[in-house]
């Protein structure tokens, strides 16, 4: 179940950091998104994360676990309240996919957390 959770988190974050890096000049500017290299920037760091979290599902430990359940946690504490606040300014379909994602976000964090290794297995 742990390794189920590393790699729906590494689907999520893979593709999202490589549409962020290899962001096209006329979606930045439909998205308002200035300096470019910004987004670059983002990008790598979330693909670098994913790639993380593929390399972590192989020998799943508590740090990666914790690891996986913080960096989860606050992607949605990051993603869900502009979402929120923005409300009916957003269009229903981006709205409800977005939610989704914090949803499935959540829900990996979660069982990671219920599914982390315990140290008493190892003594």
């Amino acid at each position: 179940m742990l390794r189920a959770a590393f790699w729906l988190s590494a689907l999520v974050f893979l593709p999202a950091g490589l549409f962020l890096y290899f962001l096209p000049a006329g979606v930045a500017s439909l998205l308002g998104v200035s300096p470019l290299w910004l987004a670059r920037a983002a990008g790598g760091l979330v693909v670098a994360w994913g790639a993380f979290l593929l390399a972590a599902s192989a020998r799943p430990d508590s740090l990666g676990t914790g690891a996986l359940a913080a960096g989860n946690l606050l992607t949605v504490a990051a993603l869900v309240p502009p979402v929120v606040r923005l409300g009916s300014s957003l269009p229903g379909s981006l709205r409800t996919a977005l939610l989704l994602l914090g949803a499935v976000l959540t829900l990996t964090a979660v069982l990671g957390i219920l599914s982390a290794p315990s140290r008493r297995g190892r003594l």
